[in-house]
């Protein structure tokens, strides 16, 4: 919940400043604003060609109906978003998005064309207790549940370990790298091989331009979930940089 669309614009035309078009070509980059910018920056990306995909940050699973504040995935779809973000930390622990509400949001998204970007991650007691691979498994598996392969290996997972966000204790590379790895086990197994090599898996924990590279050279880490970093344009471009 961070700048109005006037800033929202300012951060790209920062992020514009800082990265070539040839850089560009060379990674994905999907920006998730608020609702509010979702227009404006729409308008920017496709009549300058910015090659940068559009995406949004939460939706509601329902096509429309008295759902007061929420916002539909066909609304986004209109607004040609083609990402959006299921199951962040966030909305699990601030709004009490359960398992199920990740797995029904999913297949919504899917449903209307949209790529889903599933969260999953633990919390400090949970990784000090031992049970960090077994719990973030168990929140993939739930998420995709009914989800049909062909979607999974166009999905984007994200691992967000919420002991790493904020709080000072910060994760590293072999962290992110073990995880990562015990999440496309689990992919193979409830799918088959193919579909856990085409996954693409993000890491998403104070994820800076110092640190980017190093999560990144890792095997199973394909791409990253940028939070705090993401709010300065030149910032974010240093981070895309770093990966590139």
């Amino acid at each position: 919940m961070n700048h109005s669309h006037y800033e929202a614009v300012q951060t790209i035309q920062q992020l514009k400043a800082t990265l070539s078009e040839a850089e560009l070509t060379k990674v994905d980059v999907v920006i998730h604003p608020p609702f509010t910018s979702l227009r404006s920056l729409q308008t920017i990306f496709e009549a300058e060609k910015l090659g940068i995909f559009l995406g949004a940050q939460h939706c509601y699973f329902e096509k429309s109906g008295a759902y007061t504040g929420e916002v539909s995935p066909d609304m986004l779809v209109k607004l040609h978003v083609s990402h959006v973000i299921v199951g962040h930390s966030e909305r699990r622990t601030l709004f009490y998005q359960t398992d199920e509400i990740v797995n029904k949001t999913a297949k919504a998204i899917a449903e209307a064309q949209m790529i889903p970007v599933v969260c999953v991650g633990e919390a400090l007691d949970v990784r000090e207790s031992g049970e960090h691979f077994n719990f973030v498994t168990s929140q993939l598996e739930a998420a995709l549940k009914g989800i049909k392969v062909e979607i999974v290996k166009k999905m984007l997972i994200a691992y967000e370990p919420i002991w790493a966000i904020g709080t000072g204790n910060n994760a590293i590379a072999d962290d992110a790298q073990a995880m990562c790895q015990s999440i496309r086990a689990k992919l193979a197994q409830l799918y088959d091989e193919d579909t856990a090599s085409l996954s693409r898996l993000l890491y998403g924990g104070s994820v800076n331009e110092d640190n980017a590279g190093s999560f990144c050279k890792k095997t199973d880490v394909d791409g990253l979930l940028v939070g705090g970093a993401s709010l300065d344009g030149v910032k974010f471009g240093n981070v895309i940089k770093a990966v590139i």
